[in-house]
């Protein structure tokens, strides 16, 4: 019974993590453990083993370029103040202490530009050699430069860069832990999600930086992206394209009607809405035009032209029709002159008699007869002048339908053009998305 007694109180005395902090003097306030970095020698460096798991990609967003993404990091490096033996704590080789009781390297991402709301890990873990290791998971919304020119068949690459605060190249050596090839696995594997994203591959390289006057060592990782374009495609690029064949129908439609010019506005008004939707996704900051806005004012201006042409096909023909309805006024015209020529020509007939009668009676000496010639002489003249001018006005109708045959030759050489232009813009479009690099 002794002996038992005496054997739990062994155990607790020594088969505990309580037993290995008072063996170390592990304390919040101790200089020793808190104050520096942990090596006996300060003109040695500390080296700081660095890995980082990509587990979601949350968002991306255009506007901003900003990535918003899920990660795991984990540190590793040396405390040259710790050290027990396991056989001495009943083989306790690891123990979780809080991150006050020891330093911590002061590691952070260079792009990031919220910090994380949640709390980072609270704890360490220690090995009994001295190797310290730290795990946090946090969310990180960082910094991205976005190339949209391929826009929605671009690829990005946006970084997350690990570097000290305050700690030069000659006191914390930050290394990478594993190969591209390794992240890259791990990532893929463990990838939860990707919002609208394809995971490609994540590389990893080390670069030295000096932006404080004293170089320091940085951990990049690389994450290569492919957009999902297939619902651009269905919402965008297919709409586009459907009003371009709307258009192109259009010229079936008649144009005496209004219907033809009504329907064109309204599509190309359709386009402007798209162009609009488009305006709020892509960055502001983009250098070059994107190829999806490309496409978008290409088909808007082709559109243009084709309402345009529609404009001039239809003044041309309410200039045939008004030419037509003069014609109508001019042969009416001649009806009714016709039948007072046919009068006048009575008129004219009995003119010798007239004559005659006139000369008999000058020779009798009549003046009331001189006087009923003279008056049906100005009458035969006036039907004269009328049937002058009504000839001048057929004359000048007389290439009635001439505007309505260059409308068939203008629509028919429009069709052609237009089909042209849209074969080729299309083709050069899609020859762009895929062959030139963003």
């Amino acid at each position: 019974m002794c002996f038992d007694v005496i054997s739990d109180n062994e155990v607790e005395k020594f088969c505990n993590f309580q037993a290995i902090v008072r063996r170390l003097n592990l304390r919040k306030d101790s200089l020793k453990y808190t104050m520096s970095r942990p090596i006996i020698n300060n003109s040695h460096h500390t080296d700081v083993l660095l890995e980082m798991k990509l587990y979601a990609i949350l968002d991306m967003r255009e506007i901003d370029q900003t990535l918003i993404s899920y990660i795991w990091v984990y540190l590793e490096w040396t405390n040259e103040y710790i050290k027990w033996d396991p056989n001495q704590f009943c083989g306790i080789k690891d123990m979780t202490i809080p991150t006050a009781y020891l330093w911590m390297p002061d590691i952070t991402i260079v792009e990031m530009t919220e910090k994380d709301k949640a709390s980072p890990s609270p704890y360490l873990c220690v090995n009994h050699n001295g190797v310290i290791e730290y795990r946090n998971d946090q969310v990180v919304v960082s910094t991205c430069k976005l190339h949209v020119y391929k826009f929605p068949f671009d690829f990005q690459k946006c970084n997350i860069s690990f570097k000290s605060i305050m700690y030069s190249d000659a006191e914390i050596k930050l290394q990478p832990d594993n190969s591209n090839k390794t992240v890259t696995e791990w990532s893929r594997d463990f990838m939860q999600t990707q919002y609208e994203w394809l995971f490609v591959n994540m590389s990893v390289t080390n670069r030295t930086v000096n932006e404080f006057d004293f170089n320091q060592l940085m951990v990049v990782y690389t994450i290569t992206m492919k957009r999902r374009s297939v619902l651009y495609i269905a919402n965008f690029l297919l709409p586009v394209f459907f009003f371009l064949v709307l258009d192109m129908a259009s010229f079936l439609v008649s144009d005496s009607g209004g219907e033809k010019l009504g329907f064109k506005i309204t599509v190309l008004l359709a386009v402007t809405v798209m162009q609009l939707l488009l305006n709020e996704i892509l960055p502001s900051s983009s250098n070059r035009i994107p190829l999806i806005a490309v496409y978008c004012i290409g088909g808007f201006s082709l559109m243009l032209l084709s309402l345009l042409e529609t404009i001039l096909v239809m003044h041309l023909l309410d200039k045939d029709s008004a030419a037509q309805d003069n014609e109508t006024d001019g042969i009416q015209d001649i009806k009714r002159n016709s039948h007072c020529a046919s009068v006048s020509g009575v008129s004219a007939e009995e003119t010798p008699s007239v004559s005659l009668s006139v000369s008999s009676l000058t020779q009798k000496g009549s003046s009331s007869k001189l006087t009923e010639v003279a008056f049906a002489l100005e009458k035969v003249s006036d039907e004269l002048r009328e049937t002058g001018k009504t000839v001048t006005l057929l004359s000048s109708n007389r290439k009635s339908g001439y505007w309505t045959r260059m409308v068939k030759k203008i629509n028919k050489y429009f069709v052609i053009f237009y089909l042209t232009a849209v074969t080729v813009f299309l083709a050069i479009m899609f020859s762009m998305w895929i062959d030139v690099e963003d």
